[in-house]
């Protein structure tokens, strides 16, 4: 399936093992396929894209690292590779081959200077502190040091963020205060690279047909991403509030993430009962499809920074406004019925929820604006592929 691109370079790519972290680095591959070069693609088995790449070359992670090291050894020409930061280990495995590298960060610039900073209070002995509760998250040395390694990016030459720079200006200049290399705030990545669409979940389309059925703006739609996990009293309350609110909802529930059952068994009859048609409940969507639907007028997400990003560029009109909710263990007793109903109320009903779409109006008219000729997107892309056409 490989074939060289335009100019003679090839780069590999390495995505992080989850749906957020494949599907950007994939869009990423796409926008780059476009410009000339060839594109190999390393993944585990875990997250293994399907058949709707035929244009890559895929190979598996460790299949890669031989296929890559033998290819220097005739001479072949890779000329860079780019990683997700969570995949920090394939820096110095690239740097050993002397082949320039690039990372990517799929989280918001704001997230990774957060990151920087929990290391600094760290360091200056502020965490933990004794006298406030720790997150169920886990172990904190093993996040900290999760944060270090992923963090310390020693031996890139320049990093990508999928944002735009209007939105994270000063995180990303103090990112690159930190780094002292070049950094590339490229996003939305999915509206330069529109066709491009993977889910390692197999989709419901049954939902499309429902939704069809309902009235403009009047569907939330509740999706909390592919890792989040909820205990059974969570999922109780969350679906009671839902159905209090009287408002029509669509919510992504993945098989296995609720503890103790496969998946939706333990919802009692009485509140199927309630619902009747009013709510669908799906294994999994095309987020973007459900998203750009008309009658979708509001989105219960996980803060997953991908979902965001989708959530303000969908659609051209002020329709659809965004909801968060912190998918963690920490969690655990805050979720209650009476809240989500008042929450999904206000975000629907309510004059707060107008100001919401306002707000995300402007938003996606900054993206629209990044996006577009001269556009600030457009012109780090433009250095990025010169950057990379040096290597």
């Amino acid at each position: 399936m490989e074939n060289q691109g335009r100019n003679g370079k090839r780069l590999v790519l390495v995505p992080g093992p989850f749906q957020g972290q494949l599907t950007p680095m994939l869009q990423l591959a796409t926008i780059l396929k476009s410009k000339g070069f060839s594109i190999t693609v390393a993944h585990t088995h875990f997250n293994s894209p399907d058949s709707c790449f035929p244009r890559f070359h895929l190979l598996i992670f460790r299949e890669c690292l031989t296929r890559g090291t033998n290819h220097m050894e005739r001479g072949d020409k890779i000329c860079g590779i780019i990683y997700d930061a969570v995949v920090y280990f394939s820096e110095t495995f690239v740097h050993d081959l002397k082949i320039p590298s690039i990372a990517l960060h799929t989280s918001s610039a704001a997230t990774t200077i957060v990151r920087l900073i929990l290391l600094q209070l760290k360091a200056q002995g502020h965490i933990p502190m004794l006298d406030l509760p720790l997150s169920n998250f886990g172990s904190l040395d093993y996040f900290l040091e999760l944060v270090v390694l992923t963090s310390n990016i020693r031996l890139s030459s320049a990093i990508i963020f999928n944002t735009i720079h209007c939105l994270k200006e000063l995180p990303l200049a103090q990112l690159h205060q930190q780094y002292q290399v070049p950094i590339f705030p490229i996003g939305p990545l999915h509206k330069l690279a529109p066709t491009s669409a993977v889910s390692l979940l197999q989709e419901d389309t049954g939902c499309i047909p429902w939704l069809d059925k309902q009235t403009h703006n009047s569907v939330i739609y509740v999706s909390l991403g592919s890792i989040a996990h909820l205990d059974q009293n969570q999922l109780s309350e969350m679906a009671w509030g839902l159905a209090n609110s009287k408002q029509p909802f669509l919510r992504v529930i993945r098989p296995g993430s609720i503890l103790g059952s496969e998946w939706i068994e333990s919802m009692d009859e009485e509140f199927k009962e309630c619902v009747k048609e009013r709510g669908s409940i799906v294994k999994w969507a095309s987020q973007k499809k459900v998203l750009v639907h008309e009658v979708v007028g509001g989105f219960w997400s996980h803060c997953g920074w991908h979902s965001t990003l989708e959530s303000i560029c969908v659609r051209s009109s002020d329709d659809m406004s965004t909801m968060l909710w912190r998918p963690k263990g920490e969690c655990e007793g805050e979720i209650e019925r009476g809240t989500v109903e008042r929450a999904v109320r206000t975000l629907m009903k309510e004059k707060e929820g107008e100001e919401m779409r306002q707000r995300v109006l402007d938003l996606k008219h900054r993206c629209d604006v990044s996006i577009g000729d001269g556009g600030s997107s457009c012109h780090y892309l433009s250095v990025l592929v010169e950057l990379l056409r040096s290597f």
